[in-house]
This record gives structure tokens, C-alpha cells and sequence, in this order.
């Protein structure tokens, strides 16, 4: 997959350009919609299809004190593109300055660019452009002036449910991580990059990867028998949520930690997607660092029955 980082850039690819633009935080069912059915009709006028979303997400900018946790942060997100066979991706820094581009002047650089513009497919209910004045009308109508056409793809349902990132979200975050992976089309996962922790873990026999997430969702606190995919090779282990209580030295955020079988390596620096299979026990306070050693050897006694 080819990633483009400016607008200028379309200028390379072979027109007709067909363009599905959306922020795509968690790549979901949704999501996918768009993304196909722009595809399809590129195929169907040989013309070349390219996916079009944003880096950060929009709201990290414009409501950093109240922006939601992500589901899929960017490095995440264009994987799961790219697992989708798309071929051309144009991820586009959303700064302040972006922020302030009127509607119809992001519009006028799409059009400028592509030789041509053939289509823009977004999701039904999209905004954009500076306070979110532009709309599925107004791109429209900019449509037919500037000669493409516009597909307004209707919201997708599971259950009679709209599928979307804020539920998904809501899901999560409760753990029912069943109704998560319905909607979105796939096994929720956190990707995080492992970073050198105290080595703790190592100690008490059980080493550790820690995980620093990109700001992603996380489901409730516990322990959990995960999975976990590294340099294309697949682990299974334990994974710890939370803030342990135990021997916290200080540290307020939540950590999540990886104890995985028959890893025999430092992986620092490594980006690691986890999946959480199963939910073991809740996080909990023991007298002191045996005690808490003696539970993780019956969690890791509990996740290999589980797997096996």
C-alpha cells in the first residue's frame, strides 16, 4: 500500500480518482462500507480508489481536554486498512491551521489535484471543513459544480444498533468485547509499542512486556488470557490491566502488561497488537510480592488450561 501524506500528492496517481474520506477511528463495519463501496466503483470505471482519513484524530485537536479514547490509533488504523487491499491511502496532519481550511477550500484542493475527480464517498451524517460547516448538501452541491459525484453511504445496523466508534467505545470500555467485535467486522485489539519497564516481573518470574498504548480504549481492569501478534509471529499469555495496586511506585496511569509463552527476547521498541481472550480475575491487592507472585503463577496455570 502506498501512503500519501499531502493532497498535492494525488497529482501522481492515474485518474479517475475515487476518494472515501472519513476519520475511520477503529476501521468498523461502518467504515468498511464506505471504503468498498468506493472501491467498487472504481473498479467498475477503471479508475484508481484512495482512502482518505486524518492524523490525529480531529478531536485530539480541536478538544484535547475532552477527546474520547481511540479505538484504533494511526499506526493501528493503516494497518487495518491495508488489510483491507487498499492500494493508495492519503493520511492528512490535522493540525490548528488545517482546522481552519473552509469546506469548500478543502474541496477546491481535492479537485485541483486528481485528474480528475470522479467521485467522494463519506459516510452519511460526515462533517468537515472549518466548524464543521460542510455536510453531505453542501458537498453535493460542490459536486456538481466541480463535476463529481457524491455517495452518501447510509449508516450501517447490527441488531437494530447504528454502528458506530462511540459505541463501539461504550462496549469496550464495559468489556463486552463480544458486542465490540460484531460491530466491528473483526477481534478487538489494542496495538502499543513495549517499553522498558522496572522488571519487575522478571523477579518475581514471570517477565514482562509493558505496553505503552497510543491513547486506545481499554476494556475493564483484571487479568486477562491474551494473544498477542509480534514481528508477524503469534504469542499467547497473560495480560494485567490496571494499576497495580501491589507494588505501585507512584505511577497514576493504567499499565497494561504482557506475560507471553515461549518468548525468550527483549522486544523493547516493538509494536505488539493484543487481543483479549478471556477474562481471568479482577485486579487486586496482595500482602506483598510472594503472595502476588504465587497468583500469577495460578493465572498462568489458569490461561494455559484455557488455551489448551
Amino acid at each position: 500500500m502506498r501512503i500519501l501524506r499531502s493532497i498535492s500528492e494525488l497529482s501522481e496517481l492515474p485518474g479517475p480518482l475515487f476518494l472515501a474520506i472519513g476519520v475511520f477511528d477503529g476501521v468498523h463495519l461502518g467504515h468498511q462500507a464506505v471504503i468498498s463501496t468506493s472501491a467498487r466503483h472504481a473498479k467498475e470505471a477503471a479508475g484508481t480508489p484512495v482512502v482518505v482519513t486524518f492524523d490525529p484524530h480531529p478531536a485530539k485537536v480541536l478538544r484535547p481536554d475532552d477527546a474520547p479514547h481511540l479505538l484504533t490509533a494511526t499506526q493501528h488504523k493503516i494497518s487495518l486498512i491495508r488489510d483491507l487491499g487498499v492500494a493508495h491511502l492519503l493520511v492528512l496532519h490535522f493540525d490548528r491551521a488545517f482546522a481552519a481550511t473552509t469546506p469548500e477550500e478543502f474541496v477546491r484542493q481535492l479537485v485541483t489535484h486528481s485528474h480528475p475527480l470522479s467521485e467522494i464517498c463519506v459516510g452519511h451524517e460526515w462533517s468537515f471543513g472549518k466548524g464543521r460547516a460542510g455536510n453531505l448538501t453542501l458537498l453535493k452541491e460542490l459536486g456538481a459544480t466541480c463535476k463529481f459525484d457524491v455517495v452518501g453511504v447510509p449508516a450501517v445496523t447490527l441488531n437494530g444498533e447504528v454502528v458506530s466508534s462511540t459505541t463501539i467505545r461504550r462496549a469496550v470500555a464495559a468489556g463486552d468485547l463480544v458486542k465490540a467485535t460484531q460491530m466491528l467486522g473483526r477481534e478487538y485489539t489494542i496495538l502499543g509499542t513495549v517499553m522498558e519497564g522496572e522488571k519487575l516481573g522478571r523477579k518475581l518470574g514471570f517477565p514482562t512486556a509493558n505496553l505503552s498504548a497510543h491513547s486506545e480504549q481499554f476494556p475493564p481492569n483484571g487479568v486477562y488470557v491474551a494473544e498477542a501478534r509480534l514481528e508477524g509471529a503469534l504469542y499467547r499469555g497473560v495480560a494485567n490491566l490496571g494499576y497495580r495496586p501491589t507494588v505501585n511506585t507512584g505511577k497514576t496511569g493504567r499499565l497494561l502488561e504482557l506475560h507471553l509463552f515461549d518468548l525468550n527476547k527483549d522486544i523493547y521498541g516493538a509494536e505488539v497488537e493484543v487481543r483479549f481472550l478471556r477474562y481471568l480475575r479482577p485486579e487486586q491487592k496482595f500482602e506483598n510480592v510472594d503472595a502476588l507472585a504465587a497468583q500469577i503463577a495460578r493465572d498462568v496455570q489458569a490461561a494455559r488450561e484455557s488455551l489448551a
